[in-house]
């Protein structure tokens, strides 16, 4: 039987930061390679990652450290172009910053009605949040059909700050400057991207770790708390501390600990398409769609971004949890609505793959939140840190999960 300090379980970037750090572990992986959710399809002349995977860091420390770990020459910086498609037009993103590049009746109403908003010191969800800080109009024309389709869900299920640090509030001040001095600083304004996809990154964090200390094609099949022993599909190991970094629902389900529906989250068919020639928009990095008719939410440009020379897209559709997804009808929708917004004509598809991510947006709200913090100081206590963003079911950057995994060490070195 296999002892160790820290069995981790999960090799994304959350698990992989964290053995970089350890000392006597053991990283247990269900899949053949590292990666999680952040590996690249590099194919027929196309890089795709499973979903888009852009790196951008509020903390001056770690971005130094991404750069310095990277080939010059494989690095990309791009300061984004984004927009919101509605009705023919393109909007600068955010939108509620944006108002006055809307034709005139949607202006006039959309400030109107930010002008006479109600607004309230608390808020009892998302949805109460969007009307009582932005209006009717801002919130019926982008934030709420956007965020519909994007969770796949009723808003008021959804904690008011559910988004936390990357919903983009403005005031009615910022909104009115905006019109006469662009301001689009936000916290991805700028984001580096691996000329070969986000795995370059795994890659690099692989090759801190002892390839004797990761098991490839291991299941984690049950766990004894209270003896600290994890069954797996390749034997039992005897752990200090458990470090958790697969869904928080999955781990309770291995604890047998019910959650009676609280950990709930959408899922996202994911379409990465290569086509045999460039896009009429070739300046823009990814585009949002509220609109009903467009099945997906959020397309992508990795040509873009790459500066190649024939389109390559990653397509974002939003699904309920309990939605049966059918391909070859949600393919179909989305070759259509592609042509609607102008994005292909009689461009003619070369490759494509698809992912499903599931979970992938999940549901912050006062339910879930009193749970976790309930399951996570019973965990701490029996040697089970739970982190990253599916660990701890939240909603967070890359960037966010690397910061989880150092702080959560430090914690457990500070403890003994």
């Amino acid at each position: 039987m296999k002892k160790v300090k820290y069995l981790i379980v999960g090799s994304g970037i959350t698990g992989l930061s964290f053995a970089s750090k350890a000392d006597n572990y053991l990283l247990i992986e269900k899949e053949d390679k590292a990666g999680g959710l952040c590996k690249t399809i590099r194919r027929n002349g196309y890089v795709w990652d499973y979903s888009g995977h852009f790196f951008h860091f509020k903390e001056s420390r770690l971005k130094r450290d991404f750069v310095d770990i990277m080939n010059p020459r494989e690095l990309i910086i791009k300061n984004k172009c984004t927009k919101i498609y509605r009705k023919n037009l393109f909007i600068d993103f955010p939108f509620q910053k944006n108002i006055h590049e809307l034709d005139k009746v949607d202006f006039i109403n959309c400030l109107y009605d930010l002008y006479f908003r109600q607004e309230k010191n608390k808020y009892e969800n998302f949805e109460e949040m969007l009307y009582g800080k932005f209006g009717k109009s801002i919130t019926e024309m982008f934030l709420k059909p956007y965020n519909e389709k994007l969770y796949a869900c009723k808003l008021n299920i959804l904690d008011a700050d559910a988004m936390g640090r990357f919903f983009p509030y403005a005031d009615f001040k910022e909104i009115i400057f905006n019109m006469r001095q662009k301001d689009k600083t936000s916290y991805n304004e700028t984001f580096l991207y691996p000329r070969n996809g986000a795995e370059v990154f795994i890659n690099l964090l692989m090759e801190k770790i002892e390839q004797d200390k990761i098991w490839f094609n291991c299941e984690l099949i049950d766990i004894d708390m209270n003896n600290h022993m994890a069954i797996t599909s390749k034997g039992c190991v005897l752990y200090e501390y458990l470090i958790n970094t697969i869904p928080l629902n999955l781990l309770c389900n291995l604890l047998k600990i019910s959650y009676n529906n609280i950990l709930s989250a959408n899922k996202v068919l994911v379409f990465n398409i290569g086509f045999d020639k460039k896009s009429q928009y070739t300046d823009i990095h990814w585009m949002y769609f509220p609109e009903k008719k467009y099945n997906f939410y959020r397309v992508g440009f990795y040509d873009n971004i790459l500066e190649q020379n024939r389109l390559s897209i990653y397509v974002e559709i939003g699904f309920n949890e309990k939605d049966v997804i059918n391909i070859e009808k949600e393919l179909e929708k989305t070759i259509s609505g592609l042509r609607k917004c102008g994005i292909v004509s009689d461009h003619r598809i070369v490759d494509y793959s698809t992912v499903v991510m599931n979970p992938a947006y999940v549901h912050i709200n006062k339910e879930s939140e009193e749970f976790k913090r309930y399951l996570f100081k019973e965990l701490n206590r029996k040697g089970i840190y739970s982190i990253g963003r599916y660990g701890k079911w939240t909603y967070c950057s890359i960037e966010d999960c690397i910061l989880d995994a150092i702080n959560t060490i430090k914690q457990i070195r500070c403890y003994e």
